[in-house]
Order: C-alpha cells, then structure tokens, then sequence
C-alpha cells in the first residue's frame, strides 16, 4: 500500500508536516513540493493527487498501530499486564508522533469513500486489540467493567487524543505517558 522509494517517503514526511502545521485543507501540493525543493509536478509520478498522499501517510500510520500493538501485547501475561503494555505503547507512539499523529486521527474526512473505509478496517483493528485484553480481564473478574465497548473506546481515544496536545505543562516525556496512562487504562477498566 505505501510506496517505499527514497523519494516517496521524503514526500509523505515532507506532507506530514505541512499537514500537521497547516491542516490538509491549508496545504498545497505546491508547499508540499517546496519543502522539498521540487516543482509538483515532481511529485506526480509518486502520488497522483495529494489526498493519494494523506492516503498514504494514514495507512502507514495506522498500520504501525497495528503492529506496535501487536507487539506490545504480551502473550500468556494477565490481563493488567497486557492492557498496561498495549495502552502505554500506544500513548508513547502518539506522543512520539504527536504531528504525524495528528494528521492520521484528525484528517481522515479530506480521504475518498473507498480510502476512508480502509483507514476505518485498520483503526478497528487497534480497537479490537485493546477489547480482547478488556474482555479477557472481564471474564477473568481481573476487571470490573460496566461497559466493555464504552471503557474500549475511552481507553483509546485517550491515547489517540495526546497527539493534538502534545507536549504540554510537565509532559514532555512520551514514556513518562505511557506509565500515566496505562494506569489510568486499568483504572478505566476497574483493575
């Protein structure tokens, strides 16, 4: 799905920070191409449009999600051990990532109908991830949730959130959130 030339990724980083600094609408492919020192028309032969690119810069950022929940999710280890381990890798990465961030939570409505849905399959998968772990703490009585889907969804937009603050007052650190809210992950789901 993402094009990994040298000069593909140059041009998705160089319009991730256009995105994040101007919003997708603000930007063009004109500044997008001057960051780099191109005409647009060199950009063209990588990304036909620049909501191909808003395109391919959500994908990869929510594909790394996946993956880095994935990862985090320790297999065998209780419930509490998994959701702290997926909830403060997931903080830290928004926060790592706070602008890329930005641009793949909070510009997902500038993508096509057809883009939009698998942007939509991928950010559920995140979703499911963090349900699995809720639901087995529940059956397991390690939590006490009233709501699996509520507390789910809470625990994540909380991660996906830090990305429009971020850095802000005392918080600079990305894993200084992620032990914050992978507390509060437990706290959310009645640990």
């Amino acid at each position: 799905m993402v094009k990994d030339s040298k000069a593909a990724k140059r041009i998705r980083d160089a319009a991730a920070e256009a995105f994040a600094e101007n919003g997708y609408g603000g930007t063009t492919t004109r500044d997008i191409a001057a960051r780099l020192g191109l005409s647009p028309a060199a950009m063209y032969p990588h990304y036909r449009s620049k909501e191909d690119l808003l395109y391919a810069i959500s994908y990869e950022g929510h594909r790394r999600c996946v993956e880095l929940l994935t990862d985090h999710d320790p297999a065998g280890a209780d419930p509490a051990t998994r959701l702290r381990s997926v909830v403060g890798a997931f903080a830290a990465w928004h926060a790592t990532h706070h602008a890329r961030g930005r641009v793949i939570q909070y510009e997902l409505t500038a993508l096509s109908p057809e883009h939009y849905r698998i942007i939509l399959g991928l950010r559920r998968q995140s979703t499911q991830i963090v349900r699995r772990i809720v639901d087995a703490g529940a059956a397991d009585g390690s939590f006490a949730v009233p709501d699996a889907e509520g507390v789910t969804l809470a625990i994540t937009s909380l991660c996906v959130d830090i990305c429009r603050w971020f850095p802000a007052g005392r918080y600079t650190e990305p894993d200084q959130l992620a032990g914050l809210y992978g507390e509060l992950a437990l706290r959310l789901a009645g640990a």
